[in-house]
């Protein structure tokens, strides 16, 4: 059988994941009576509910007798390493554009690594049905970024189509408007070279990605470089650190739809899975015994972005976690770095670790799917990993790009200014401008409610990391302090009313707090010890203004990567299954008090 791989890349929200969805059906994948979901390859619970691609998944289809091997990849940079692994396996890209919003920073991001891979994009400007949609420019956008990016003349010769993934339509520029996706597969069958590979030779295949089966144990997917392999070959793993270790394959399986299906053999340029090798990592080669050789491993960019995780150390500490102790979250820390290749942890004294990951969202996700599984521990506030270049010290620095109306246009930029951006282009159209920004890493940390508040919820903001810069020297993102429980117990409604000309709360009343909880943000900079569990005393006196109606300010619901932004250096987050809780990290105000006087002694 001929294979053609291709994967599927674009920014977030440009329609990947329904385009794959429309591809699946018109294949006749699915049964005509089968009842599927939409974005039926966003399959975990946490990529349905934030509309995202976390993870890397691989599907096929038969188009003609032709089997076409697609790879549905994260749109957000912070995911990069899924990138990367994914665009290795395939040899040509379906480079999905929205034909209003036009290249955005993660386009160039997947853009970038697939160019640098050599493959052949195929341009698919997507939701050419919206009223702002500019498909003509949209392309010369595209093409220009390619010719920045470096492409070939080869690559920059690249066929164009237009579609409404939504409504299962293409067609090809110049052509009137389609009816279904048979321009596109027919496209994908024209343009995405047959997958090579000598059928004759040993087999060889690297891991690119690894699944679990409570049958099977390890499964491990990847490329069929050469090669053709059957269930009970003998194989020999060879490890990143060049270890062989021999072992059996006892299961070999190929992909059809959403199904993984045991398979007699596979053979070479197929995108498979098999198992039987216990210790499989990302990134191992398997060989036949006959002819042993190491495939490189493609690189994984360094993480930029460090936090510090744990044991939870509140006076609620236990009271809604399965796992608590440090000894748990290193377990299940080591669990995420076999599939997580661009995470990276580091123990650290006082039964801590140092996470690093490529943003707030990889970072954020994990921390996500750790409270889900029963997981309670504390988080430190994100800061940049810093590096030392030529004798300099760098920083982090990031690509932004902010539409907003143009109303809000001044106060955008003033904002980004004092957070030390550099304005590097501006596009102004009839109601909305483009900006585009040069900014520290950690000048973002914090900034997207503010955002939110001053384009009135109508900005985008898109960004990507963009290499590291000078360190800009001091920074302050956070202008405001906290409010801070001086007393335990429970919340009173009459407490907080007085209390909401202070600042603004993140919590209802009824709720029990302790001594250094953060209960909301101050008006003002600087810390406030507030005591909200103190209740109307009553009597059976009566006076005017004594009994007003208690009227309380909705509280300000804060998401995990809000809390995260939001925190200072002194300050945690409690993550529990059921709460996020923020926290001083000295408790006791009279401490906190003596520790800031000593800080400021040493300073100097």
């Amino acid at each position: 059988m001929n294979y053609r791989n291709v994967a599927i890349i674009a920014h977030v929200d440009h329609g990947k994941t329904t385009l794959v969805d429309g591809l699946l059906r018109q294949s006749h994948t699915f049964r005509e009576n089968q009842q599927v979901a939409e974005r039926v390859m966003d399959s975990r619970p946490l990529e349905r509910e934030r509309g995202i691609t976390i993870l890397a998944k691989n599907t096929a289809i038969e188009w003609h007798d032709q089997r076409i091997n697609i790879v549905d990849t994260p749109g957000h940079a912070d995911f990069g390493g899924e990138v990367e692994r994914a665009l290795g396996m395939v040899d040509a890209c379906l480079l999905l554009v929205d034909a209003a919003e036009g290249p955005m920073p993660q386009t160039r991001f997947v853009l970038k690594k697939a160019l640098a891979l050599g493959l052949r994009p195929i341009l698919v400007v997507n939701k050419v049905d919206r009223k702002d949609a500019r498909p003509g420019e949209v392309t010369g956008l595209t093409f220009d970024l390619m010719v920045e990016l470096g492409a070939t003349d080869e690559q920059l010769d690249f066929p164009v189509l237009f579609a409404i993934a939504r409504e299962g339509k293409a067609w090809r520029e110049g052509d009137a408007p389609g009816e279904d996706f048979t321009p596109l597969f027919e496209t994908i069958l024209s343009h995405v070279p047959v997958a090579d590979g000598d059928l004759a030779a040993p087999f060889q295949m690297q891991v690119a990605n690894l699944d679990y089966s409570d049958y099977l144990g390890r499964v491990a997917l990847g490329r069929v470089r050469r090669g053709t392999a059957r269930m009970g070959d003998p194989v020999v793993r060879i490890g990143r650190d060049g270890r062989e270790v021999r072992g059996r394959l006892t299961k070999v399986y190929t992909h059809f739809g959403l199904q993984r299906v045991e398979a007699e053999a596979v053979t070479a340029g197929d995108i498979v899975a098999v198992s039987g090798l216990d210790d499989v990592q990302i990134g191992d080669t398997l060989c036949h015994p006959d002819r042993i050789e190491a495939l490189p491993f493609a690189g994984v960019d360094e993480p930029t972005v460090a936090v510090t995780f744990s044991p939870n150390t509140s006076p609620f500490a236990g009271l809604e976690g399965k796992y608590v102790t440090s000894r748990h979250i290193a377990d299940r820390l080591q669990r995420e770095l076999l599939t997580n290749v661009a995470l990276r942890v580091e123990e650290l004294g006082g039964e801590s670790y140092r996470v690093s990951g490529r943003g707030e969202l990889h970072l954020g996700i994990l921390i996500e799917e750790m409270r889900r599984d029963g997981y309670e521990f504390s988080v430190s506030r994100p800061e940049v990993i810093l590096k030392t270049i030529d004798g300099v010290l760098c920083e982090p620095f990031e690509k932004v790009v902010a539409d907003v109306p143009l109303d809000a246009m001044g106060a955008v930029m003033e904002s980004l200014s004092a957070r030390r951006a550099q304005l590097v282009d501006m596009e102004q159209g009839e109601t909305h401008a483009r900006l585009t920004f040069s900014i520290p890493a950690r000048g973002l940390f914090g900034y997207r409610n503010g955002f939110l508040s001053m384009t009135a919820g109508e900005g985008l903001l898109s960004h990507v990391f963009d290499g590291y810069e000078p360190h800009v020297g001091e920074l302050r993102t956070r202008q405001n302090g906290s409010l801070v429980a001086m007393e335990p117990g429970e919340a009173f409604a009459y407490s907080i009313w007085k209390l909401q000309e202070r600042g603004t709360f993140f919590i209802d009343p009824g709720i029990d707090v302790y001594v250094g909880m953060i209960l909301g943000a101050n008006s003002r900079g600087g810390d406030l010890d507030v005591n909200v569990c103190k209740n109307k005393k009553l009597t059976n006196v009566r006076a005017s203004g004594s009994d007003d109606n208690i009227m309380l300010v909705p509280p300000r619901r804060l998401t995990l990567e809000e809390a995260m932004e939001y925190i200072a250096d002194d300050e945690l987050l409690e993550v529990t299954p059921k709460s996020l809780r923020l926290r001083k990290r000295i408790l006791d105000p009279n401490n906190r008090k003596k520790e800031a006087k000593r800080t400021a002694e040493a300073a100097v």
